[in-house]
């Protein structure tokens, strides 16, 4: 077996470890939460005999390492559960235990794609517009520019989610109605649509992950700088901005494509706050919504989509950080 190779398996297999101890810890603290839940979804009038028979009807009465295998094992054979709230809890009390479930999967499913194609369309911003402020803010650092594009990122970054999104309500929504304030997607729209209507959302994580990407990208490009090879190239009359994109540039991925992948990990867990102000039917909304109402299977399945998004893509930023650098390939 070639050494990346080797080196893959073992990424994944920490992965896969790590999601396991994740969702031990996920079952754990959503089932620690205070209160019955069974109490909380039939209300203060439900009587003793009906809290006892929605919790023998939805597994509560069980052990929790029990119930959490269940949940485990259907979840590894892509069964996320029924969701509590939209169950027919009237047939619950009855003698028919079968309910109308309905599956968590089927629940999750849109959302899930919703707040995919929000984060790809802030990625398509974000990613270039950063790495481009970076290699400028490099190439004229301690300039005007460089000290006006930190304090712009610095701003942004240090602003809470929903500040920002009121601020370009403001002025994208209400002042210049050039974009719609609420992002109200549906299924079957257009393309241009859901694209115009997902464009202020976009801005606003874009405004948040902008800084990460733009400081790493510059940082690694100036440690660079002062490298032998680099002032090589000076020597030799090489264009300023052909010795950062030539030479410096690749040998500074590794940083970069690590930060990439934070800011693009938490453009899906991160995006809660954004998608309740600009009300994004996307999986952020879904988990808050979920809280609200107790609706427990889906509030750990949001919880472990985001766990193994965030996993996985530091595990595609490791691996790639290891093939755009062969020094990491070998131990030292």
């Amino acid at each position: 077996m070639s050494i990346v190779l080797k080196i893959i398996v073992q990424r994944l297999g920490l992965g896969v470890v790590t999601l396991f101890v994740v969702s031990i810890l996920i079952f754990t603290a959503v089932n620690m939460l205070p209160g019955d839940f069974a109490q909380a979804i039939l209300g203060q009038g439900a009587t003793p005999e009906a809290v006892a028979s929605i919790r023998r009807d939805l597994g509560l009465d069980q052990p929790p390492v029990l119930r959490y295998f269940h949940w485990l094992a259907g979840a590894i054979q892509g069964d996320l559960g029924n969701s509590f709230a939209q169950a027919n809890f009237a047939s619950f009390v009855g003698s028919d235990s079968g309910g109308n479930k309905a599956s968590v999967a089927a629940q999750i499913a849109p959302r899930f794609w919703n707040t995919m194609f929000l984060a790809g369309v802030t990625a398509l911003i974000a990613v270039p517009f950063s790495v481009l402020l970076g290699i400028l803010a490099a190439l004229y650092r301690s300039s005007v520019f460089d000290k006006f594009t930190n304090i712009f990122t610095l701003s942004s970054i240090s602003s809470p989610e929903f500040f920002l999104a009121y601020i370009l309500i403001l002025f994208l929504a209400v002042l210049n109605p050039w974009l719609p304030s609420l992002s109200n997607i549906y299924q079957g729209m257009g393309f241009g649509e859901r694209l115009e209507k997902t464009l202020l959302p976009a801005l606003t994580l874009t405004l948040v992950v902008t800084a990460h990407m733009m400081r790493m990208t510059r940082a690694a490009i100036i440690n660079l700088l002062a490298s032998p090879y680099i002032e090589m190239a000076r020597l030799k009359g090489t264009s300023p901005m052909r010795v950062i994109v030539r030479h410096a540039l690749p040998n500074a991925l590794a940083p970069i494509i690590n930060v990439i992948a934070l800011n693009l990990a938490y453009l899906i867990t991160g995006v809660v706050v954004v998608e309740v102000v600009f009300v994004y039917p996307g999986i952020g909304q879904l988990f808050v919504d979920s809280v609200k109402i107790r609706d427990i299977p889906v509030v750990q399945a949001c919880c472990l989509i985001f766990a193994a998004a965030y996993i996985l893509l530091n595990l595609t930023a490791d691996i790639m950080s290891i093939l755009s650098n062969p020094r990491l390939r070998h131990p030292k």
